[in-house]
């Protein structure tokens, strides 16, 4: 677990600004498709990174954050407008862009299944990367479908384990994931997020 002390404060709003307005702009005009609305939803969004930052010491993860913040104010925008509008007429904003952060997680699942034993990965991998049906990977791997069931489940809480072993997650008060990271201590993904980020 990492100690509160060790985040540190990253709220120069300024300069978050600077180097993320434009690309979050982009973000909400994709989703609300008004340049004006855009504009407004920005200012909200401006705002509550301003009001966040001066009653928190910062996250881990800026970019996944201030896309959280984003998300989470074209939806309030829409939550609002739902009293005039249908509801069917409203993007499934939370739908369509479910997670970022987990998005973001999802890049390191593929390797951390690697991590597990050879009879956990593979059926774990047919199952919930290449979507195989799990009568199908019981027969693959010539095994009962009850075996097949038993070892996908096994090798989820297995994946589970090596994400708390291996990540840090933050989360909203809503337990959505804000912001993703890797843990110092887990060398190997560590390795794989500097290839990443190249």
């Amino acid at each position: 677990m990492y100690k509160s002390q060790e985040i540190k404060t990253n709220c120069d709003v300024p300069a978050l600004w600077l180097e993320h307005k434009k690309e979050l702009r982009l973000f909400i005009l994709k989703r609300v498709k008004d340049e004006e609305l855009a504009d407004d939803i920005l200012q909200d969004v401006l705002m509550k990174i301003y009001n966040f930052c001066i009653s928190k010491s910062g996250v881990r993860n800026v970019r996944s954050w201030l896309f959280k913040i984003a998300q989470n104010t074209i939806a309030d925008y829409y939550r609002k407008q739902s009293k005039f509008v249908s509801q069917d007429a409203l993007p499934d904003i939370a739908q369509e862009d479910e997670n970022l952060a987990y998005k973001e997680a999802t890049l390191f699942i593929l390797p951390m299944i690697g991590f597990l034993p050879e009879k956990y990965a593979l059926p774990l991998k047919l199952s919930d990367i290449d979507n195989v049906k799990q009568d199908e990977i019981a027969r693959q791997l010539n095994l009962t479908l009850s075996a097949a069931k038993s070892r996908i489940q096994r090798a989820r809480q297995l994946l589970k384990n090596e994400f708390i072993t291996c990540c840090h997650i933050e989360t909203d008060p809503q337990g959505n994931i804000i912001s993703f990271d890797i843990k110092d201590s887990c060398e190997p993904l560590q390795e794989l997020k500097k290839d990443l980020q190249k």
